[in-house]
């Protein structure tokens, strides 16, 4: 088919461009920059809708994504971007399947007491990402399409993961907020495979991660290479509040301890079979030193999640 994926200069828009180029399918890249296969067509998601003429379906993954401090300006930023760019999109799409990658970001801060399952509250988000992303999703479902919710997205090309893990180490040690907790993450491999896949599911709500959970300490020390060490998740939110670099959903992110449930998402034939100790292989050469430290393991906590998305 004449595939249009938005975003497919970013990240997680380029493995979804190049996966559907493998699968033989035309590949019409849309976005301010060319993507890495398949044909270039311009748009600024906050610029008027996009001219979809000639398109089978559509891969939406362009977005707003950063974990900013909460202000007006953040929300309208992000707010242009993943509502209203979304909006103008879902209109120009009328008629055509529409696969939207939004984000676990969307439910409810935990802790929670079990997987996450998608019928868990998508509300009470804590940053500016997780609300215009949820708010875009409500469009999103409303006009039918799917809408994948991914967490913690991971691989090759990935210029938001890393770089935030690193950010833990101080001394040597990577320091974590409160005790070790299960949590899903996502192959960026896993997640092109579900989009172009999710092309022939039912319109609703799916996450998408690896196949199993992994442990947050294990993580962190395998892919960093350095003993991890806690602190306090109370001291770490109290300094949320008043850091400026610190935010609460950055806390959030390590210690809730998010496991999604892909019940739905297998129901359709979604088997992940990509996994960190796939990526870890492939990034030996790359993991050789950690990044340079930080002053202070409270000030510069943040989050492993990425959005993507």
């Amino acid at each position: 088919m004449r595939l249009v994926v938005t975003g497919a200069s970013g990240f997680c828009g380029a493995a979804v461009a190049r996966l559907a180029a493998a699968r033989g399918h035309e590949v019409l890249c849309l976005g301010r920059r060319p993507g890495p296969v398949g044909r270039h067509v311009a748009w600024d998601a906050t610029g008027p809708a996009p001219d979809l003429a000639g398109a089978d379906a559509v891969v939406h993954l362009a977005a707003a994504v950063g974990d900013p401090r909460p202000g007006r300006r953040a929300e309208r930023r992000f707010r242009a971007v993943n509502v209203d760019g979304t909006a103008r999109l879902l209109g120009a799409a009328a008629g055509r399947p529409v696969v939207w990658v939004s984000s676990a970001s969307v439910y409810r801060p935990g802790p929670y007491a079990g997987p996450v399952r998608e019928e868990h509250p998508a509300d009470g988000q804590r940053g500016p990402y997780g609300r215009t992303k949820a708010a875009g999703e409500r469009l999103a479902l409303a006009a039918g399409a799917v809408a994948l919710r991914p967490r913690a997205v991971y691989g090759e090309g990935d210029r938001h993961l890393l770089p935030r893990l690193r950010r833990v180490v101080r001394g040597g040690r990577a320091w974590l907020p409160g005790p070790d907790v299960a949590m899903s993450l996502t192959a960026v491999e896993n997640l092109a495979a579900a989009c172009l896949d999710a092309l022939c599911w039912p319109g609703g709500a799916y996450n998408i991660a690896d196949e199993r959970p992994y442990s947050r300490d294990e993580v962190f020390g395998r892919v960093l290479g350095v003993p991890v060490r806690h602190i306090p998740a109370g001291l770490a939110r109290a300094a949320a509040v008043v850091s400026p670099t610190l935010t609460r959903y950055a806390v959030d992110q390590l210690t809730d301890g998010m496991v999604l449930d892909l019940g739905r998402a297998r129901a359709q034939g979604f088997r992940p079979v990509r996994t960190l100790a796939d990526y870890l292989v492939s990034t030996t050469d790359e993991r050789k030193t950690v990044a340079a430290c930080v002053p202070s393991p409270l000030r510069r906590v943040t989050t492993a999640s990425t959005e993507k998305t």
